[in-house]
C-alpha cells in the first residue's frame, strides 16, 4: 500500500512538473510574440508618420507651384487627386494591418501619389522662375528628406515583420502562436525602382547634357 501511494505520488509529481515547465515555456513564448508584435506596430506607426508628413507638405507645394505663370493645371490636379485617394484608405495608424489586401491597397495609393509627384517635379523644371522662390526651395529640401525617411521606415517595417513572421511560423512556437491567435503579418512588396527613393531634384540652371554624337557610317 505504501509503495502504491509512493508510486502515485511520484507520478503526480512528474505530471505537475511537466505542467509547470510547459506553462512556463508557453508564457515565455507568448511574451516573446507580444514583444515582436509590438515592435511591428511601432514600426508601422513610424511608416504612417513619414507618409503623413509627405501628405502635409503637398498642399503648400501645390500652392507654391501653382503661382508660376501658365503652370500645367492638369499636373496639379493629378497630385491633388492622388493625395485625396491616399486619404480614403483608412488604416489604424497604431496597429499594423493583418490583411494583405488592405496593405496592398495602401501601397498602391501611396505609389500613385509618388508617381504624380515625380511627374509634377519633371514639369516644374520648365519654370526656372521658381528657383528664386525660397518657400519652394524649402519644400524641395523637406520633400527630399521625407522621401528618404519613407524608404528607411518601410525597410525597418519589413524587417520587423520578417522577424515576427519567422517566430510565428517556426517550430514549436507555431503551436503556441496558433493557439493564442498570432498570425503572420503582410509586409511591403518591392516595386520597380523601389530599391531607392525617387530623386527630388530640380537642377535649375544646369545646362542639359549634349546629345550623344552619332557614329559616322
Amino acid at each position: 500500500m505504501n509503495k502504491f501511494a509512493i508510486g502515485c505520488g511520484v507520478v503526480i509529481a512528474i505530471v505537475l512538473f511537466v505542467v509547470v515547465v510547459a506553462a512556463i515555456s508557453i508564457a515565455g513564448t507568448y511574451n516573446r510574440l507580444v514583444r515582436l508584435q509590438q515592435t511591428v506596430d511601432q514600426s508601422w506607426a513610424q511608416v504612417q508618420n513619414v507618409y503623413q508628413r509627405r501628405a502635409d507638405l503637398i498642399p503648400n507645394l501645390v500652392n507654391t507651384v501653382s503661382g508660376a505663370a501658365n503652370f500645367e493645371k492638369s499636373t496639379l490636379t493629378e497630385v491633388t487627386n492622388a493625395r485625396a485617394s491616399v486619404g480614403r484608405v483608412q488604416l489604424d495608424p497604431n496597429k499594423a494591418p493583418t490583411d494583405a489586401a488592405q496593405l496592398e491597397q495602401f501601397q498602391a495609393a501611396q505609389g500613385q501619389l509618388s508617381n504624380a509627384l515625380s511627374r509634377l517635379l519633371v514639369v516644374v523644371e520648365r519654370y526656372p522662375e521658381l528657383k528664386a522662390n525660397q518657400n519652394f526651395l524649402s519644400l524641395q529640401a523637406q520633400l527630399e528628406g521625407t522621401e528618404n525617411r519613407i524608404s528607411v521606415e518601410r525597410g525597418n517595417f519589413n524587417r520587423t515583420v520578417q522577424d515576427y513572421n519567422i517566430a510565428v511560423r517556426s517550430f514549436p512556437t507555431n503551436f503556441v502562436a496558433g493557439m493564442l491567435g498570432f498570425a503572420p503579418r503582410p509586409f511591403f512588396t518591392a516595386q520597380p525602382g523601389a530599391e531607392k527613393p525617387p530623386p527630388v531634384q530640380f537642377n535649375f540652371g544646369t545646362p542639359a547634357p549634349a546629345p550623344a554624337a552619332t557614329a559616322a557610317p
